[in-house]
């Protein structure tokens, strides 16, 4: 099937478009409606009349963009008119949403009159909390977008300008760093007048290249003072006071290029006349003014980005827009002024730095992806934009007094911007400042893993948990410098030439003599297991808590620390845990790691300690006992253990919200429970599943994950005297640092009870 059919399919199959509106309230009875409409609705109504500001309480205003379009300068397709631009205004308001949560209408006008356009938007006030000016064809664009800002109380943005000017800036800003040059004395030739050339060169020159530094060319050659034809006021104030009258004679020592022009426009012999270290970005859409290996064939000292996704350095105005009005939206902005977008190009510039997660990572095949000339701009999914640019936005609004609702507790608000990310975010977020609170010590046996030292940097520098790294010394740090981490606060002990190895050597001989191991063997254990010279730190209280197994089996992390550590007293054995993180819930599963076949006792065990751990999330547990019966419905041996387990919990916590034997389905059914089993204390509103063995509770959870479309967080080991958490081979950096989390919470529950 042809690329062309694969496109058409995707916006034709099932229901037509890419879009549709959803209820956010519920609507499912009598009452519902006329909350939702006559006669509730009028309250509302009221209010708002009364008070204006009130349409953002009570509306879904604030967090409602327009995405306004005329078809005029739709991507490289130029003029094709309103509706057949209207996929491209849907798979915009696509973007704001999957990206920053932010709700859209597109709205395509069929006029080609400006003043028509601008009565039109404004009109449209009430309604919106920001418009999205959008392939609309210049200079008209200017004159709407600086019209509208005039007479609107909303921020008004157009894309096409600021947001290409934006994602290329912060590029610029820091290409010019890794090349040494300073952007005041920097020479920029921007190709291409219309929208983003205009606004590209407006922005560098206040980012610090000076005017008469800046050249801009049109389809005609230099736009020069002096030069009339193909000339209107936005180029006029752009004019250069300079000789050349080409492309290639304006880029003759040029520091900087950025084309928004068209394919081929860039020749090798232009770029062998610029400066030394040159800085290309070639933008035209869809293919560059000249490609990088075309670029790279000419010059091996060059920078090179483009708007392709298949070449480095992508300038991707996705990077930009909805984390700009995300920030402009939760301030109540009343604008976006010039503060607002210089916030971003240095929220995009500074991200580019810092280290990239293994989720950004998995999106563009595992690529290795660090600072430098081929890593200058953050990759579009990159999760962190978010949380990096749309604070830069609201805290610049708030500086510059545009901002309507400010921003009282930023910290917080980057918190709220986290869980619109999803369920899991949130959760872990709160797991991670009772973590930060009071930082435990967790001892890393694959201390030489790259995962590892990557997730140690994010532990130390947001104060989770002080790492302590087992492995060569120079090897470790040897890694870190390829990686570009600073090791501050991170401890790193080589288990073979520790002054303790050979006392963690008696001391696991007088714990396993009885089990079949020798002193001999004892040492080599120490000397060359990892696992088992953390878990006798863990033990001797030398480390708080061990997180292993990124790079091992299961059993091989496990063993070790039950035969040194052991599981809590009272217990029959430990017993294993995954959180199941929807959209808009968390499930417990439990256990899915460890018991293959639980008796009563052990099913009732699993039960009480899952129930505790969801408390540990702040989650109310209320916990089904699961088997293929209703309460007695099927008598079998295996129906009979759930029962008795589920009588067991019952005897030994009363309070505890729990039931069985019960199926999976009315375990979670509200409707199904009221009508046959009015009886029970689980009203279908179950968060914790025990399952009556560890094939059934695995193959569970594992489905959850991939057709249910639940972010595991896992596995989570329960029972333990001392905390020890096992990774699994597949786990990202994010994985580790969420499980550090858990293990320092743990740690910290540990000690309070000895207190």
């Amino acid at each position: 099937m042809s690329k062309r059919q694969d496109a058409l399919d995707y916006h034709s199959m099932g229901r037509k478009g890419k879009i549709e509106v959803i209820t956010t309230k519920p609507c499912a009875t009598s009452r519902d409606l006329s909350l939702a409409y006559s006669p509730g609705v009028a309250e509302p109504c009221l209010e708002i009349e009364k008070n204006p500001d009130d349409a953002y309480k009570y509306t879904a205003k604030g967090n409602l963009v327009a995405v306004v379009s005329n078809g005029t300068a739709v991507l490289g397709l130029g003029n094709i008119g309103a509706l057949a631009g209207k996929p491209v205004m849907e798979g915009k308001g696509v973007l704001f949403k999957r990206f920053a949560d932010v709700d859209v209408f597109d709205i395509e006008l069929d006029t080609l009159d400006s003043d028509e356009i601008i009565r039109t938007v404004k009109l449209l006030e009430p309604t919106f909390g920001g418009i999205n000016l959008e392939d609309i064809k210049g200079p008209e664009c200017f004159y709407i977008e600086e019209e509208l800002k005039k007479i609107m109380n909303i921020p008004v943005f157009h894309d096409d300008q600021h947001g290409t000017a934006i994602i290329a800036a912060a590029g610029m800003l820091n290409a010019m760093e890794i090349v040494g040059k300073k952007i005041e004395n920097a020479k920029m030739v921007v190709n291409g007048a219309g929208a983003a050339g205009i606004a590209c060169a407006d922005l560098a020159i206040k980012l610090g290249i000076k005017k008469d530094n800046v050249i801009l060319c049109d389809t005609k050659g230099v736009i020069y003072k002096g030069r009339t034809e193909g000339m209107n006021v936005y180029k006029e104030r752009l004019a250069a006071n300079t000789s050349a009258r080409t492309l290639e004679e304006a880029m003759v020592g040029a520091d900087i290029f950025f084309g928004v022009s068209a394919k081929g426009a860039v020749t090798a012999e232009m770029l062998k006349g610029m400066a030394k270290d040159p800085v290309v970005f070639a933008m035209a859409n869809p293919d560059p003014e000249i490609t990088p290996p075309e670029a790279k064939a000419v010059r091996d000292d060059i920078i090179i980005g483009t708007g392709r996704s298949d070449y480095n350095n992508q300038v991707n105005n996705v990077l930009c827009f909805p984390f700009l009005f995300r920030g402009a939206l939760d301030t109540h902005a009343s604008a976006i002024n010039d503060e607002m977008k210089l916030a971003a190009v240095m929220a995009l510039a500074k991200l580019a730095k810092e280290d990239v997660p293994d989720s950004v990572r998995k999106a563009y095949s595992g690529e290795i992806i660090t600072f430098g000339r081929e890593y200058l701009i953050p990759k579009p999914f990159d999760p962190r934009v978010l949380l990096h640019v749309a604070p830069a936005v609201a805290q610049a609004a708030m500086d510059t007094g545009v901002a309507r609702r400010p921003i009282e507790d930023m910290s917080k608000y980057v918190e709220h911007l986290e869980s619109l990310q999803g369920r899991s975010k949130e959760i872990m977020r709160g797991l991670i400042n009772k973590a930060k609170n009071n930082p435990k010590r967790i001892v890393f046996p694959e201390g030489n893993e790259e995962k590892i030292l990557r997730a140690a940097q994010i532990l130390v520098d947001e104060k989770i948990a002080t790492p302590i790294l087992l492995g060569d010394e120079h090897d470790i740090m040897s890694k870190s410098k390829e990686l570009g981490l600073e090791l501050d606060g991170v401890e790193i002990i080589d288990p073979k030439t520790a002054p303790n190895m050979e006392q963690y050597a008696l001391d696991l001989f007088k714990l396993r003599q009885r089990k079949g191991v020798t002193l001999s063997e004892a040492k080599k254990l120490i000397y060359n297991n990892h696992n088992y010279y953390g878990s006798m730190m863990v033990e001797n209280g030398e480390a708080d808590s061990l997180l292993s197994g990124i790079n091992s089996h299961y059993p091989d992390t496990i063993r070790p620390a039950l035969e040194v550590i052991g599981k809590q007293e009272g217990l029959s054995k430990v017993h294993g845990m995954y959180m199941m993180v929807f959209k808009k819930e968390v499930v417990f599963c439990a256990d899915t790691t460890v018991t293959i076949d639980p008796t009563a006792e052990e099913l009732a065990e699993t039960a009480i300690l899952t129930a505790n751990k969801a408390r540990q999330f702040n989650i109310l547990p209320k916990v089904a006992m699961l088997s293929f019966s209703n309460f007695g419905s099927a008598s079998s041996p295996q129906t009979i253990k759930v029962a008795k387990a589920t009588a067991l919990v019952k005897a030994q916590v009363p309070d505890l919200i729990v039931d069985g034997e019960v199926q999976a389905n009315v375990a979670l059914d509200p409707e199904l429970v009221a009508k046959q089993y009015p009886f029970s204390a689980l009203k279908g509103d179950a968060n914790v599943m025990i399952f009556p063995d560890l094939q059934s509770g695995n193959i569970s959870y594992k489905l959850l994950n991939k057709l249910g479309g639940a972010e595991a967080v896992g596995p989570i080991l329960m029972g333990m005297k001392k905390p020890v958490h096992v990774l699994q081979r597949g786990d990202d950096v994010t994985d580790i640092v969420n499980m550090a989390a858990v293990a320092v919470v743990d740690a910290q529950e540990i000690a309070a009870k000895r207190v």
